[in-house]
């Protein structure tokens, strides 16, 4: 059975590939996703999100995804419904924040963690 062909490294200007399932080179393994982006605080996750984050689930305690299939569970994230890939104007308007419990946010952003 063929093998899948190596992916290319993400680290900015290396060319080198990655080994299957791996998204850097054997060279730049110690990168992680916040190095290349920024950490949550650079990203707009800081004091004012909590604050902001910590309110909306006051005010809307359940997942919008579980009670629409009946069950009541606790949310513990806000979710940017369309994401803002660092668009302050999506990232505040709180028309696309939706409560949703962790599971339910990890199954709908494909990151299962």
């Amino acid at each position: 059975m063929p093998y899948k062909p190596k992916r290319p490294c993400r680290y900015p200007g290396c060319s080198g590939f990655c080994e299957q399932g791996q998204v850097f080179c054997k060279d730049h393994m110690e990168w992680s996703g916040d190095r290349l982006r920024g950490g949550a605080d650079a990203r707009g996750y800081n004091f004012r999100w909590r604050k902001a984050r910590a309110i909306f689930l006051k005010e809307h305690p359940l997942c919008a995804f579980c009670r629409a299939q009946g069950k009541l569970t606790p949310a513990t994230v806000v979710d940017h419904i369309i994401p803002h890939r660092g668009d302050r104007n999506i990232f505040w308007d709180e028309g696309n924040w939706q409560p949703l419990c962790k599971e339910c946010h990890d199954r709908k952003t494909g990151s299962g963690q």
